[in-house]
């Protein structure tokens, strides 16, 4: 499956299990609509693991993209409002940022923001941040 259906599947399936939770919570339906709504949680879980990205940070990232514009097009076709001009502008924004996340040509060189990644990198700067708080005020 190519990228850009797999994260139109992705989703449908988050949006529609979410909506079935939306459905339960705010529109006073069913309990039975949360049985459909975890299995389409579940089957967006999935399927987001079928992405071509390397690291699931960067295919969730991109996926987002996706995942704002598909919320426009249910809003539109599921529940009756058509999104804006603005709703659109952002959705193609974000489409686009998406695409740079996941198409970027990295060619294998490791380009990050200092020596050390992850979880050590975010608490060096959080340490050197509550530093700086120390000693300045």
């Amino acid at each position: 499956m190519t990228t850009l259906p797999l994260y139109a599947a992705a989703a449908l399936a988050e949006i529609a299990g979410c909506f079935a939770f939306w459905a339960h919570v705010r529109l006073d339906r069913s309990a039975l609509w949360l049985l459909p709504g975890l299995a389409a949680l579940a089957a967006f879980a999935w399927l987001l693991t079928l992405s071509p990205a390397d690291q699931a940070g960067r295919a969730f990232a991109a996926y987002g993209g996706v995942y704002i514009a598909a919320s426009l097009a249910w809003l539109w076709a599921v529940e009756g409002f058509r999104p804006d001009r603005w709703d659109i502008l952002g959705a193609g924004v974000c489409l686009v940022g998406a695409g740079i996340i996941l198409f970027a040509p990295r060619g294998g060189v490791r380009e990050d923001f200092g020596r050390k990644s992850g979880l050590s990198a975010f608490t060096n700067g959080m340490s050197k941040c509550a530093v700086r708080i120390a000693v300045h005020g």
